[in-house]
């Protein structure tokens, strides 16, 4: 099967739709499909290349808002397509929509979250989601959210009415063979310093405007209420950097927490293993899912999570991890007391993750879906016999 994905973001930018693009597309191409990737250029990153066995191609935008672009070369570039794949929403997305429309290609998007945005650009948004938004949305054989809960709260659920059939779920994953329980390095417990009797709280997320909503303030006061003990460890990098450290030092944490900056993705699990627990207190249901929810459960970590719409699906409460309300500081305080405290409810919780995250969010176990997605639409449009039910060997 030839198969193109689509997506605003591809590696090495760091970003949630990125990633699942790059690993959707690699265990695809692992299952023997030829898979192109269209993505917008960045000053990094050449043109085109060969990742993982799946083609990259980075087409030079006309225009970008944020990091949504405008490719005009996606409607000559989706030509001879089986399935396109569109990760979506972004400005500049709906002409994938329009190239398969114009070919009578199927048409699968990935629906990853609702775009919040306020003043003008958030009336701009409003007026585009419901004119070009909504011709993208309806005119997809399958559009996925990462949870059904996620897809009948998101603000793009009227757009959709009447076309239930068409509407269905694929969660993100994780690389269970990466991320796998047991001990950090000790160069990585050298370089955080935790002392005997510390605990460690981990937040992993993007520090840039464009992830504005990863509730950091909430997690530097949720540490300020607990113990000179308690430390915690924020990756990630971007723009918004030094405003959350000045926020740290307002607090008093400068010796309690470590912005470990960017880290690389193979050394990633290591932080996982080195925490005790994994705080994801995104304020908006511009979080749909956490990847890093998932990724902290297959390396046996427990994880504290906002009580939002699609991620509440990840976590379940009492047996993963724990749920808190949006945005309170105190009710995030009190969960990481309460699972660094009881080490036996803290080691049950480490175990049931692991098993989530292997029987239901492996990368190998949603690639084997979305094939049968794929199968299935070109069945009902007769276009299976040109395929076998796996990739073309």
């Amino acid at each position: 099967m030839r198969i193109a994905h689509v997506t605003a973001t591809f590696p090495p930018y760091r970003g949630g739709t990125g990633n699942v693009c790059f690993h959707n597309a690699r265990e695809l191409a692992a299952r023997g499909h030829e898979v192109h990737v269209f993505t917008a250029a960045g000053p990094n990153a050449p043109a085109r290349e060969l990742l993982a066995g799946v083609q990259v191609h980075r087409l030079r935008p006309i225009v970008r808002v944020g990091n949504a672009p405008v490719l005009p070369g996606l409607l000559a570039a989706l030509r001879g397509f089986d399935v396109v794949h569109l990760h979506y929403p972004f400005f500049g997305g709906e002409l994938s929509a329009l190239a398969a429309r114009l070919r009578s290609t199927p048409l699968f998007i990935t629906y990853h979250q609702d775009v919040l945005l306020h003043g003008a650009m958030g009336v701009a948004e409003r007026v585009l989601r419901h004119t070009i938004g909504r011709m993208a949305l309806r005119s997809a054989d399958r559009v996925f959210f990462t949870s059904r809960d996620y897809g009948q709260a998101s603000y793009v659920q009227p757009l959709l009415r009447g076309r239930d059939g068409h509407i269905g779920e694929v969660p993100n994953g994780v690389d269970v063979e990466a991320f796998t329980p047991g001990a950090p390095t000790a160069a990585l417990q050298h370089a955080i310093g935790p002392q005997q009797g510390d605990k460690v709280a981990l937040l992993v997320a993007g520090l840039d405007r464009a992830h504005y909503f990863k509730g950091v303030p909430v997690f530097l006061e949720a540490l300020a209420g607990l113990p000179p003990n308690m430390k915690g460890v924020i990756v990630g990098d971007g723009d918004l950097r030094a405003e959350y450290e000045r926020m740290a030092a307002g607090l008093c944490l400068d010796a309690r927490v470590t912005f470990a900056g960017r880290v690389a993705d193979a050394d990633l699990p290591d932080y996982y293993r080195l925490a005790d627990v994994t705080v994801l207190p995104s304020t908006t249901m511009g979080e749909a899912f956490g990847l890093v929810l998932v990724e902290s459960m297959a390396c046996g970590t427990p994880v504290i999570a906002s009580s939002l719409p699609g991620v509440r699906t990840v976590v379940q409460h009492g047996r993963n991890g724990l749920l808190v309300p949006p945005g309170d500081a105190a009710a995030l305080s009190r969960a990481i007391a309460r699972i660094c405290a009881d080490m036996r409810a803290h080691d049950a919780m480490g175990i049931a993750g692991r098993a989530a995250a292997v029987a239901r969010y492996s990368w190998v176990t949603l690639a084997a879906l979305l094939e049968q997605e794929y199968n299935g639409v070109l069945a009902r449009r007769g276009r299976l016999a040109r395929h076998t039910l796996r990739g073309e060997r």
